[in-house]
């Protein structure tokens, strides 16, 4: 060892959702491995909520807590951010320059928001009608925009990429015209859904819903429509038809806009990734599938299902059981479905939840029909899902 390299048993990358998870159920282990988390953000944010601070219902302060108080004792944070994985030398080399070395390596970095990649987007949310529930900077613009508009044309956009919760980009929408309705100026405010997606949902159950919930709300959608530009002072958006090749402008008063995602850059051409740049894992063992010491979960890995906190926390069980199996010599068994889970809100106490698995089975958690609006999936969202993930998942508890 030299002063500028570190060594431990086990080194988490990403301190978010993933990698706090793993490191939490590891630390509540009578004999936990020796761990290091290399995150360099100092705020730890429950995204999932801001959906509802777009929408005027909380104050973004309430999604933000110190990483600090949430690193398990015992665990060596490392506040710097990853740079460069070398799996066949098992380093991790640093942005500072500092390479830390492991035995065993766990991915859990999320992704990146890539504002860039639409043109004249970037610095502009927040700012002439654009606004985005996508970051902890931008995402009271939503509300100040929803509250104020009293007529015009709100377009709300999703990517052709993955992205952090399918569900999010229409979710702020049918929040917007619940209150647009509920304070009298619906009628003169026209509402486009436009999605680089053929379809509202991709599980059949759900998207039935919510089908029938924009027919009845006389929302417009533009399939295969993709963002690629958007001129904020003239407020026009810019979207190419995915199926015809052709760039039509669009006009808006408001432009809600979920940014093109992706990996990264951390990963992108690294050895542990896939040519897309995420972590190429075995999907129900959540293990490399070039290098058995190494894992992966969440929104950075090659796992097939929509990116999610409830994903993560039915993957995070299974990645430590099959991480101690690793280190105990046996073949990882424990196994994951593919389950993930998106709270669509369709207005202010509404909401339907979706559950479902790799093969877009549904996987309910409740004895009734979930693909029904209901008060009480809205509250679970609002109040339960919170606490259930700051007092439960982060410490490893469930």
């Amino acid at each position: 060892m030299t002063q500028h390299t570190q060594h431990h048993q086990l080194v988490i990358i990403g301190g978010g959702t993933g990698g706090l998870s793993v490191a939490a159920q590891l630390a509540n282990l009578p004999d936990p491995p020796q761990m290091a988390l290399i995150e360099p953000s100092e705020r730890h944010y429950y995204q999932p909520l801001w959906t509802l601070v777009g929408a005027g219902v909380f104050p973004r302060e309430v999604t933000e807590r110190p990483e600090a108080d949430y690193v398990p004792r015992g665990v060596t944070w490392i506040q710097d951010a990853a740079r460069a994985i070398d799996p066949d030398r098992r380093t991790v080399t640093l942005a500072s320059g500092q390479r830390v070395t492991y035995d065993l390596l766990v991915v859990a970095t999320g992704l990146t928001m890539q504002w860039d990649a639409v043109e004249g987007l970037s610095g502009q949310v927040g700012h002439d009608g654009v606004c985005s529930n996508y970051a902890y900077d931008t995402v009271a613009s939503t509300w100040d925009n929803i509250r104020t508009l009293r007529r015009g044309r709100a377009i709300f956009t999703m990517p052709d990429t993955p992205i952090k919760c399918g569900g999010a980009p229409q979710k702020i929408m049918y929040l917007a015209e619940d209150f647009w309705r509920r304070g009298g100026v619906r009628d003169d405010i026209e509402i486009v859904f436009a999605t680089a997606k053929g379809n509202l949902f991709a599980v059949e159950k759900y998207r039935r819903t919510l089908e029938r919930i924009v027919a009845e709300r006389g929302i417009q959608t533009r399939f295969f429509h993709d963002l690629v530009g958007v001129e904020p002072h003239r407020r026009i958006a810019h979207f190419k038809n995915l199926q015809t090749g052709e760039v039509v402008a669009e006009p808006f008063d408001m432009l809600h806009v979920t940014p093109p995602q992706g990996p990264l850059e951390l990963l992108a051409g690294s050895p542990v990734s896939n040519a897309a740049g995420w972590v190429e894992v075995d999907k129900h063992t959540l293990q490399h599938v070039r290098y058995p010491e190494v894992f992966a979960l969440g929104d950075c890995s090659s796992l097939p299902t929509s990116k999610t906190g409830a994903a993560i926390r039915k993957q995070a069980p299974v990645l430590v059981a099959n991480l101690r199996a690793f280190m105990a010599g046996r073949a990882p068994t424990a196994r994951y479905d593919g389950y993930t889970s998106c709270p669509l809100v369709t207005g202010y106490g509404k909401l339907v939840l979706a559950e479902f698995d790799y093969d877009g089975n549904p996987a309910e958690s409740f004895p009734f029909d979930q693909s029904q609006e209901r008060y009480s999936m809205y509250a679970l969202k609002a109040y339960g899902l919170p606490r259930m993930y700051w007092h439960g998942m982060l410490r490893g508890r469930m």
